[in-house]
């Protein structure tokens, strides 16, 4: 048998005997438990299943469905220049740098060092340097190392599959923050359109009211009323014009809201002009619910990721209790005395080459707690994505029961207006002819302009409610693709069980 025959076998022998000791570790069974929630789990309500299924999913300039040129303007002002998103894309840049880092421990490892060392040796003959007592000589080396991770186990792939994941996860957190972002634009914009309708309707109040006590003033100077008519008339104007005052004050503070959502100054507010919204139609449900709603919703694509990066941790864990195999090698020169650069000569020339092996026999435990760490992380994340979920289709939900809650809320409003206006236009004309007092004509005036102003609120509401259900649905920010699939959602190391089967 030859020479080189008889080390392999005896490597390979070695390696098998390594790793029988290795299992002195056990992991004892340490292995997650949560379980993902199923499509067919997440019942769905009367809300859901009775909305239009023609619909698509939301475009990703979803607010330009308000017909707004200046709100699309300033939606666009906002992403490019709010600081919380440059926040958020610099994370997504940190944790695919340290997916960098992770991913290189894969690569083979080649490093180089030098030192040229002028050295003084000690006199002492018997512990010291001998022959080199007390002289003064150099002492240089230069030396080029190389090492390899086998990765038998898979623990560096995982590891970098891990970061990966992370960074992933941070990307869906940045689309989060831009969601939130476009959401707060639009639901100040949509503040700021009806605090308009507020003035306006303030402003016809306080000119009706001018006008009434104008012929109040007539009637008494005519002889037909009471200075009685003319003090009440007067009454409600100092009122109207705080009102006045106060919604003209609102609208400034949702100037500078918006100027500083779109990291502009107060001043840039200034140059926002009265809102013009318009929303043709209410959307409908897309048909792939809740399906492909964990594929559209960046906070679920970011539990997702996140839950799959937890997976890759428990398998670096449990890859923690096999031998670990690199290859090594290295090439140099070293010599002590001589000439400065004669430790470059081939007769100072040095090697070695080989596999190094680790392996664990005795931690105190160690190993088997961070394969329970990572094991409580994984399920820890597995209910937050489940909770996630249910909250996302609760989101849809709600804003779909809106939805038609404001559609019937505006006809009523709308009917509550006109009954309102006939009633003040009679009671009007009764005074001017002398047929009732100005209590009445006052009563008329507040129940017409309190329908106006809910009215108002409710067309508001509506818009609000869009924008509330696209946002439910994802905004367009994220599409299926952007998702991780079911097989990076689970350890490799453990098996599916379906739910109740623990």
């Amino acid at each position: 048998m030859s020479r080189h025959l008889v080390k392999g076998l005896a490597f390979v022998g070695s390696f098998v005997v390594f790793s029988t000791i290795a299992g002195c570790i056990s992991t004892h069974g340490i292995a997650p438990q949560e379980q993902r929630l199923g499509n067919d789990q997440l019942a769905t309500d009367a809300a859901i299943q009775s909305a239009n299924r023609d619909a698509k999913w939301p475009a990703e300039q979803w607010w330009r469905a308000f017909g707004d040129p200046q709100l699309d303007a300033w939606v666009q002002t906002a992403l490019d220049n709010s600081p919380s998103l440059s926040e958020a894309e610099a994370r997504v840049r940190m944790a695919l740098s340290m997916a960098g880092v992770a991913e290189s421990a894969e690569a083979p490892q080649v490093n180089g060092d030098a030192s040229l060392l002028r050295h003084k040796w000690p006199t002492d003959y018997f512990y010291g340097p001998g022959d080199l007592a007390d002289t003064t000589s150099w002492n240089n080396n230069a030396a080029l190392g190389f090492s390899y991770n086998l990765d038998l186990w898979g623990r560096e792939r995982s590891n970098t599959e891990r970061y990966m994941n992370v960074a992933y996860m941070t990307a869906a957190e940045a689309r989060m923050a831009q969601l939130e972002l476009e959401n707060n634009v639009v639901r100040a914009y949509i503040q700021m359109s009806l605090q308009y309708a507020e003035l306006d309707i303030a402003e016809a109040m306080l000119e009706q009211q001018q006008q009434i006590l104008s012929l109040a003033q007539r009637r008494l100077a005519g002889g037909l009323g009471t200075q009685f008519e003319v003090s009440e008339a007067e009454v409600p104007l100092p009122e109207t014009k705080r009102k006045i005052d106060a919604i003209e004050e609102a609208i400034a503070l949702s100037r500078n809201q918006i100027a500083a959502l779109a990291g502009k100054g107060p001043g840039a507010g200034a140059a926002l002009k009265r809102p013009q919204l318009a929303l043709a139609r209410q959307p409908g449900l897309p048909s792939a619910l809740p399906l492909e709603l964990v594929g559209r919703r960046p906070d679920v694509v970011a539990m997702r990721w996140k839950v799959a990066a937890q997976a890759k941790g428990v398998d670096v864990a449990r890859a923690e209790f096999y031998p670990n195999v690199d290859l090594i090698a290295s090439l140099g020169y070293s010599a002590v005395g001589g000439g400065m650069l004669e430790f470059i000569t081939a007769r100072k020339f040095t090697y070695s080459a080989g596999p190094a092996i680790s392996l664990p026999i005795f931690d105190g435990g160690r190993r088997r707690a961070q394969l329970g760490q990572e094991s409580a992380g994984y399920d820890a994340a597995v209910a937050q994505y489940n909770q996630t979920l249910v909250q996302a289709l609760k989101g849809v939900s709600d804003q779909l029961i809106r939805t038609h809650s404001m559609e019937k809320q505006q006809t009523l409003a709308e009917q509550a207006v006109a009954s309102a206006q006939k009633t003040y236009d009679i009671a009007t004309k009764a005074y001017r002819g002398g047929l009732t007092d100005y209590l009445n004509v006052l009563n008329a005036q507040t129940r017409l302009f309190q329908q106006q102003l809910t009215l108002q609120q409710v067309q508001a509401a509506r818009l609000e409610t869009h924008a509330g259900l696209v946002v439910a649905l994802g905004g367009g920010l994220m599409a299926p693709k952007d998702a991780p699939g079911e097989k990076k959602m689970v350890p490799e190391s453990v098996s599916v069980k379906p739910l109740g089967e623990r």
